[in-house]
């Protein structure tokens, strides 16, 4: 099933005709309308009129994260501040929040793509949906909510917090869709065991999950704990919010809505295109955004492009799972590791419970890799022989995938901290 059709099973060449000319409309946009844009064209004597086809884009110098705080609030906006109809804003972990701003349109376009994921995914008008994000400058839950209501499917729009209550909620309200981060899905399974309940007094058919990167096994996890068919979707609030990529019912990757963002792989040291198939960093350029036009918009995570024809229909190019973001590699003693290597790997081994965490530090000149992970079984625990050959296990694991040795404790379960919106699971305590 699919929501716009003729975009999401447009063949190659009419994308490409289509994208050309939007691009060519937006560069000319952003230049005229942001001022920004206009220097950082003319330092390199660009043109607008420069961009002939789709590789002419790496013309374009790249815009990344500081560029929005250096021109904290508004200085990126194209439009009078009369046609903007909502602002968000990303978290200010290191200052200022970036700040993104939205018009009529941009509301009706982001809308309509998260329609589209929505459907792709396999949800429907006849869903009841709970919506686990918090509400407020964050983009996800008005992103999912709206996408959903588009569609005429019931929303619930409960935030976080108060897990308990939300289960209620559930199996009284008989939500069937779940809009969660994935660790917020996986406590969500323990409290609905704590409570006594299991998986089938809830009436959970799909779950819509992001803000965080995920793993095939935690994907399986949700599935075996809330009996839900799990998804994935991506974006972020300086390109739109969500709707930017979800997965389809084959789940073979997360189909780009690439009418409205055009994206590139370019090499994480170099930053030139590499090849199709080929992983590097995510760059994303807006191709109708009215309110604050990115052009070029480094992402920082770590993916690759599959272009071959999906089973579902759709000819929209897809994303693979996000490896990482490049600023939240870790390089320990010379190998680079991304927290979803080490999460695959516990979440590959049935002993082992949900939720980790991992601590980096310094000892001298050495790095040192610490994880706390819980088992699922307490009584595991009183048992000396199995729990040293499980952590020999886990240990033997993690070195064939990360290259490295990390030490591994295993604590008792519901013991680590949980997250009601996205899980901070790496501590580096390193000073470099």
């Amino acid at each position: 099933m699919f929501y716009e059709e003729n975009y999401e099973s447009m063949s190659r060449e009419e994308m490409s005709k289509l994208q050309l000319e939007r691009l060519q409309t937006m560069v000319k946009y952003a230049y005229d309308n942001v001022p920004f844009y206009k220097q950082k064209f003319d330092e390199i004597e660009l043109k607008p009129t420069d961009i002939k086809c789709l590789g002419d884009l790496s013309k374009i110098p790249f815009t990344v994260k500081t560029d929005l705080r250096d021109n904290y609030p508004y200085g990126l906006v194209a439009v009078p501040m009369d046609d903007i109809v909502r602002v968000h804003a990303s978290s200010g972990t290191s200052g200022k929040p970036t700040v993104v701003v939205y018009t009529k349109a941009d509301i009706d376009m982001w809308s309509t793509c998260m329609a589209r994921l929505i459907v792709a995914a396999g949800g429907r008008k006849t869903d009841i949906v709970q919506v686990c994000f918090g509400y407020g400058l964050f983009t996800g839950a008005l992103g999912l909510h709206q996408g959903y209501e588009k569609l005429g499917a019931t929303v619930i729009p409960a935030s976080s917090g108060n897990t308990e209550r939300q289960v209620m909620l559930m199996k009284d309200l008989g939500t069937t869709a779940l809009i969660a981060t994935p660790s917020y899905g996986l406590y969500i399974s323990e409290v609905v065991e704590k409570m006594g309940l299991t998986k089938d007094d809830l009436n959970l058919k799909i779950g819509l999950f992001g803000s965080e990167a995920s793993s095939v096994e935690m994907h399986a996890e949700l599935q075996d704990k809330l009996g839900l068919f799990p998804t994935d979707n991506y974006g972020l609030s300086e390109i739109i919010g969500p709707g930017v990529a979800g997965e389809c019912e084959c789940k073979c990757g997360m189909h780009i809505n690439e009418d409205h963002f055009y994206p590139e792989i370019v090499d994480r040291e170099t930053l030139l295109p590499v090849a199709d198939g080929e992983w590097g960093e995510l760059v994303i350029t807006t191709l109708t955004k009215e309110g604050m036009p990115m052009l070029r918009y480094r992402t920082k995570d770590i993916t690759r492009l599959i272009r071959e024809k999906c089973e579902c229909g759709r000819t929209l190019v897809r994303m693979d799972r996000i490896q990482g973001r490049s600023d939240d590699m870790l390089i320990i003693r010379g190998v680079n590791v991304f927290p979803s290597q080490i999460e695959g790997v516990l979440m590959s081994m049935p002993e082992i419970g949900g939720n980790y965490e991992i601590i980096v530090t310094r000892d001298g000149h050495m790095d040192k890799l610490a994880i706390n992970v819980e088992v699922k079984d307490a009584c595991l625990l009183d048992n000396f022989a199995k729990l040293e050959n499980l952590v020999e296990s886990v240990k033997a694991k993690l070195r064939v995938v990360l290259q490295i040795d990390a030490s591994v404790k295993l604590v008792e379960p519901l013991t680590l901290k949980r997250f009601e919106g996205k899980a901070k699971r790496v501590t580096d305590l390193r000073k470099l």
